[in-house]
């Protein structure tokens, strides 16, 4: 039996915690919050609820720590602090900083013998995988990545942060011209307001500004400025019965050719009911991984470019080749 230790226990936490219960080989023993221990409910009876700080002594009696608290500013100090202390894994998703994240974990982990897989999810995640495979098999080709109809957390957020926002949902929404244009093998030179469109449901503040809560919104850079953007202000009652849910996925499509006129397209899709949830599963099947590659000796920080398909799965070596190979 793997036994799990969650640090954080928001959506991603919850999501980690149902996964457990779907595998047989691994056992939920303990949540770490870095909040006051005593203010957290977890769904699971039994199961203690620990201050945070304890795993800094590292004498924790767990297989392998998923981190889930902690934001993509938080993560690159908190993953390499408990990589020296346990197998840990992370989905920390700023692809710009993923070497030097990977670099940092990989000292911390290695000086303790550890294992720390980085960067689990599903971008990234399971569509850099897929990326790699229709890179490897049509090197002559491009490949494109759509992302939705799904709600975006990190676009979400920076909508509520603007002044006379109470609430609000943002909606990637990829271009079905584009995708047509993708599928077709015609392998277009596509900008990012041609691939993407966001749309945006605001509730505002009694009294607030409209007009310029929605200018804020589709001015904002890194966010909405290269994007069509649409904006629509609904109640809160709007909002708890049509937009409660965190829906997301989106495809990875590799178009290419081998010989000259003969093309390919390879196409992998992903439509998820709950982010978190289905995150928190490729977190868990990744903390086998962990579990099996460490006892076998390695150490350092991984990704899941460097994981063999056997680790992450339940199954027998002699059940997968009887049944999925």
């Amino acid at each position: 039996m793997i036994k799990i230790g969650i640090l954080g226990y928001g959506n991603l936490g919850r999501g980690v915690e149902a996964a457990i219960k779907k595998n047989a080989d691994m056992e939920l023993v303990s949540v770490y919050t870095r909040r006051d221990p005593s203010s957290l409910k977890i769904n699971t009876e039994g199961v203690e609820v620990r201050s945070a700080a304890q795993l800094e002594q590292g004498k924790e009696d767990i297989d392998v720590l998923i981190i889930c608290g902690g934001s993509a500013t938080d993560l690159p100090g908190m993953t390499p602090k408990f990589a020296a202390l346990y197998n840990v894994i992370d989905s920390f998703d700023t692809h710009a900083n993923i070497p030097t994240h990977f670099a940092n974990v990989d000292a911390a982990a290695k000086k303790a013998g550890k294992i720390g897989i980085i960067s689990a999810g599903w971008d990234p995640g399971m569509f850099s995988i897929s990326r790699v495979y229709a890179d490897s098999v049509l090197p002559d080709g491009q490949a494109y990545t759509f992302w939705g109809k799904g709600v975006s957390q990190g676009h979400s957020d920076a909508v509520r942060r603007i002044e006379g926002v109470k609430d609000a949902r943002q909606y990637t929404i990829p271009v079905e011209k584009a995708l047509e244009a993708v599928r077709s093998g015609s392998n277009p030179e596509l900008t990012t307001r041609e691939k993407h469109t966001r749309e945006c449901f605001v509730v505002a503040e009694d009294g607030a500004d409209k007009a310029a809560i929605e200018t804020a919104i589709k001015t904002m850079p890194n966010y909405f400025s290269d994007y069509d953007t649409t904006v629509h202000f609904i109640t809160e009652e709007e909002m708890k019965r049509d937009h409660s849910g965190l829906p997301h996925g989106g495809s990875v499509i590799h178009s290419g050719t081998t010989s000259d006129g003969v093309k390919h397209v390879i196409e992998y899709s992903l439509k998820l009911d709950s982010n978190p949830e289905f995150t928190g599963s490729v977190l868990v099947a990744c903390a086998r991984a962990a579990y099996r590659m460490n006892k076998e000796g390695m150490n350092g920080a991984k990704t899941v470019l460097d994981i063999a398909p056997a680790y992450l799965s339940a199954k027998s070596a002699d059940e997968l080749r009887a049944h999925y190979l």
